[in-house]
């Protein structure tokens, strides 16, 4: 088999490359090459290739600036600043830069781009491996996998993943839109885009099949580019407005898949649980919670957010704890604001594994709280949102504006955070206390003010790429106190300025 010089001092054009990878296809055939041996060959002219791109990569990457600068902005929206990222194929490491983690490793094909990526973003790790080959020694926050098109192996490459993979990471797969196949071709033969390997041009439902196969959860699929082209106006238009839109949006030109490793279970009896319960004047409700709650996990804290009551709630808690002291009942003082603030308070205040919400009126079952536990242990989910909206629902315990209200917002949040929730407004929500603690910043964040808590909680989730799964619960009528949920109309538009608010950040990424 023939194998030319590829790596030289003159750069040369796309069709210089496309004859020469050509000619090194016949060469293989002629050689007879099978097996391991023809996918050996493959990858080395994959590195030959790039080896001999890599001097005029940076001219490429700031010729096209907006392209790359619409995707570092989606990346800058996913992952998280201060964090650990590994990125596979890391190109000059413009994207990790991005990003700004507290720890940055890139790993490339050849010493070539990795010393052309040295060179201009020298803060990160730089290292030289295929990616079928790389198995990371250390752990991080997120993974990001580029060029998956040209990876021979890509099982074996996303198997490799789980070594560097915890509970929380994230895993983000940016590939192109298979769709563009004959386009992006016809840009490289006319020399608009540098030429590749013959791709394997992998659609979304094939990377969502390895990705299963490999031990991850595909969670969403995040699209940018619809025109990949800087022209005032009407790229903003065709990329932050009409790209945001269902339908539109399948017609990217970038895919940026997002999953999570399989596993991590955990034995609920390992876990400590706080029970927050925001109240505001509920003194009739506050035994009942006491007695009802079950032991959860091996440590259970029952934290009562008093928010300035003027029935003796406050009064009864305390007697609460004087009479049943081998409980873990606390009082907190809530800001009298509004419920989210409450809510928060309580969440700041606790000290367990695992938060949970429980609506002073128990129109949620406390005995149903273990489900909720047991779905986020064995990371069958990392956000259990309650929905009321399965079994049914006493004509007294919702009035039907407030249900065709709920039907509304689900379909509203269905599109928003890309996953189904049935019963946004349901007060009884399940974090992990650590999750919480990456929401917090998000808190104050979207423009608009949640008065309730649940939307913000949402939406931070969903901005997290937490797993959210609804968990069925029997919704009864309160016993003692009056509803808070007043003014329904009044209600409604604020929370429909809440999801206009989430619109443009979730989907334009304003």
């Amino acid at each position: 088999m023939r194998f030319a010089p590829l790596v030289r001092d003159r750069p040369c054009s796309n069709l210089a490359i496309l004859l020469y990878r050509r000619r090194m296809a016949e060469d293989t055939n002629e050689g007879m090459l099978w097996g391991p041996a023809a996918l050996q060959a493959r990858r080395e002219t994959i590195r030959a290739l790039q080896a001999r791109l890599a001097p005029n990569r940076k001219a490429w990457v700031e010729k096209n600036r907006y392209y790359y600068e619409s995707i570092s902005r989606l990346f800058r929206f996913l992952i998280e600043p201060g964090k650990r990222v590994l990125s596979i194929r890391s190109d000059l490491g413009q994207f990790l830069t991005a990003v700004n983690p507290q720890r940055g490793v890139g790993v490339e094909l050849t010493p070539e781009l990795a010393a052309e990526a040295a060179k201009l973003n020298p803060q990160w790790d730089y290292r030289v491996a295929d990616p079928e080959q790389f198995v990371a020694d250390e752990k991080f926050d997120y993974i990001v996998v580029a060029n998956i098109g040209d990876t021979v192996d890509v099982q074996r490459a996303l198997q490799n993943l789980q070594a560097g993979c915890e509970r929380g990471t994230r895993v983000l797969i940016y590939t192109y839109n298979h769709l563009w196949e004959p386009i992006v071709g016809l840009a490289a033969w006319l020399g608009f885009k540098p030429v590749q390997e013959e791709q394997s041009w992998l659609s979304e439902g094939d990377l969502k099949g390895l990705l299963n196969l490999a031990g991850f959860e595909w969670l969403k699929t995040y699209r940018v580019a619809t025109f990949p082209k800087n022209i005032p106006v009407v790229s903003f238009l065709l990329n932050r407005v009409i790209g945001a839109l269902p339908l539109f949006n399948r017609l990217s030109f970038i895919s940026v898949l997002v999953a999570r490793p399989r596993g991590f279970a955990r034995a609920p009896a390992e876990l400590s649980v706080s029970v927050v319960i925001p109240c505001k004047n509920e003194r009739g409700n506050i035994q009942p919670a006491v007695e009802r709650i079950p032991e959860l996990g091996c440590h259970t804290e029952i934290i009562f957010c008093d928010d300035k009551s003027t029935d003796g709630t406050a009064e009864e808690i305390e007697r609460m704890r004087a009479l049943y002291p081998q409980r873990d009942i606390k009082l907190v003082a809530g800001p009298g604001i509004c419920k989210a603030r409450n809510v928060y308070t309580g969440f700041d205040a606790a000290t367990c594994d695992v938060l949970m919400i429980l609506d002073a009126d128990l129109a949620v079952m406390p005995e149903e709280l273990p489900y909720f536990l047991e779905v986020l242990a064995t990371n069958r989910a990392e956000f259990v949102n309650g929905s009321r909206m399965v079994y049914p629902v006493p004509r007294e315990a919702m009035k039907l504006a407030n249900m065709i209200g709920n039907q509304f917002f689900s379909w509203a949040f269905t599109f928003l955070l890309g996953e189904r929730v049935k019963d946004t407004l349901c007060g009884t929500k399940v974090i992990w206390r650590n999750d919480w603690q990456r929401i917090r910043p998000l808190i104050d964040t979207w423009g608009k003010e949640d008065r309730w808590g649940d939307y913000e909680l949402l939406f931070g989730a969903s901005k997290l790429n937490l797993r959210i799964s609804d968990l069925p619960v029997h919704y009864q009528e309160r016993v003692y106190g009056t509803t808070k949920m007043n003014k329904r109309f009044k209600n409604g538009l604020i929370m429909l300025a809440f999801c206009w608010a989430g619109f443009k950040k979730l989907k334009m990424r304003l």
